[in-house]
């Protein structure tokens, strides 16, 4: 079974988990974001090569348990974006960093890992070698929340192995 297969499935458990537990305080699913983000956008951090055109459906959760720091809140993070072009996708868990501004603004940024079932060489010219089957996994998010419970952002991730390995040609969405 492909990766891609898995993490669907177990985003699909989760989402439908939420769906039929009902909203509490104290609950472990703090935030359920989903949206759609440009694959592999050329000219950001990684100015390799580019896979084919597509788009990603990205299903982020963030959980409840949180700290304090610097004016804003971490919390653990996981997620998924899924390419719909049978070009790569990723897993990954992070520490979220959150700072809820004034007016309903929020910035958003993290580090963590995450695992592909992309390219780790060159052997498919079609497809990034990202150099090893774990990378970092950098999200960045701004954005507007229209209520207590919808918000509306622009997200960004980038995902490489940090120049740990051979090859890195990493991945922006």
């Amino acid at each position: 079974m492909k990766l891609t297969h898995i993490v669907f499935a177990a985003a699909a458990i989760a989402v439908s988990a939420l769906g039929s537990a009902p909203a509490r305080a104290g609950g472990l699913i703090y935030e359920l974001k989903a949206g759609v983000l440009a694959h592999d956008v050329p000219d950001l951090w990684s100015r390799f090569r580019r896979e084919t055109e597509a788009v990603d459906v990205n299903i982020d959760v963030q959980l409840s348990p949180s700290m304090q720091a610097f004016f804003g809140t971490i919390r653990p993070a996981i997620g998924a974006s899924l390419n719909t072009g049978g070009q790569t996708s990723i897993g990954y868990i992070d520490a979220r960093y959150t700072y809820d501004g004034p007016s309903g603004w929020f910035f958003s940024t993290g580090l963590g890992g995450a695992i592909h079932d992309g390219n780790i060489d060159r052997r498919d010219p079609d497809r990034k070698a990202l150099g090893s089957r774990v990378l970092f996994h950098i999200p960045i998010e701004v954005g507007y929340r229209l209520d207590a419970h919808n918000s509306i952002s622009g997200y960004f991730e980038h995902t490489s192995n940090g120049y740990t390995q051979r090859f890195n040609e990493g991945m922006d969405r």
